[in-house]
């Protein structure tokens, strides 16, 4: 058996009380895998794509939240636009989460073909195995292209019917306290969906029985989804999460997922 999938494999015989951890750890993982033999090639358009994205929206973010204070000096009364100023902090957070988030589904929208190929790298790297569905070469990359984008597109679609109604908990009095604590365990499924979404279909998953299979470890999935949103906040960091979350991915399918995969392969077979 190969090493790197000992490792993974321990990480997923963590008891249920440490599944959200576990799950996190995962994602630890993926970035020490970017640099695994024969996973570095993968890597390097992911990489690239997520890197000038997330700067492109760090320099604009910036020059919003600038706007937005000086549109807030301008609406108050003179000698309190330090009240602005103050605040400051907190506009830089809360632009930063918004700019971060939206920079993080066109990164995946448009690195979408090549996701496939990195998680297969992965799995093979830790397993020794290759993917029932794994794309071999440059041409089946790009004739995946459509079905990558509208799978993503999907998932947008998905995101945005469950994301509406949840929004509408900030207005209802009472309810509203719990708003943040839903809209976190949410983020953090839809991220664990994602992340997860080019390991599984590469052993044919498609996105409702994805669903299905992450719920049955839906702990984990949550610790893992949980730690890509906070990566995703912290600059530096962030241009490297989404290679990283995909090779944590495939780490998490290969480690607590393997049964399932391998009983859906023998049946198609």
């Amino acid at each position: 058996m190969n090493d790197g999938y000992k490792e993974a494999g321990q990480a997923g015989a963590a008891g249920t009380a440490l599944a959200p951890l576990d799950g996190a750890r995962h994602l630890l993982r993926g970035f020490r895998l970017l640099l695994a033999p024969g996973v570095k090639r993968f890597v390097v358009i992911p990489l690239a794509i997520n890197a000038v994205l997330f700067a492109l929206a760090l320099v604009l973010g910036a020059a919003a939240v600038a706007e937005l204070v000086g549109y807030l000096q301008g609406m108050l009364p003179g000698g309190l636009d330090w009240i602005a100023l103050l605040a400051w902090p907190l506009y830089v957070v809360a632009g930063l989460l918004v700019v971060f988030f939206a920079a993080g589904m066109v990164a995946n929208l448009i690195a979408a073909p090549f996701m496939k190929p990195l998680a297969a790298a992965v799995e093979h790297h830790l397993t020794g195995e290759v993917p029932p569905r794994r794309l071999r070469t440059v041409r089946a990359v790009v004739l995946d292209i459509p079905g990558a984008v509208g799978s993503e597109l999907a998932k947008l679609v998905y995101f945005l019917v469950r994301a509406l109604p949840l929004l509408l908990l900030f207005l209802i009095p009472g309810v509203n306290a719990l708003a943040p604590f839903a809209w976190l365990v949410f983020g953090a499924w839809m991220l664990a969906r994602e992340y997860l979404d080019p390991p599984l279909t590469n052993h044919g998953y498609g996105f409702r029985d994805q669903g299905r299979l992450i719920a049955q470890h839906r702990a984990g999935t949550l610790g893992f989804g949980g730690a890509a949103a906070v990566a995703n906040t912290i600059p530096g960091v962030n241009l490297f999460v989404l290679p990283a979350a995909v090779a944590g991915g495939a780490s998490l399918v290969s480690a607590r997922m393997r049964d399932p995969l391998h009983s859906a392969a023998s049946a198609d077979g």
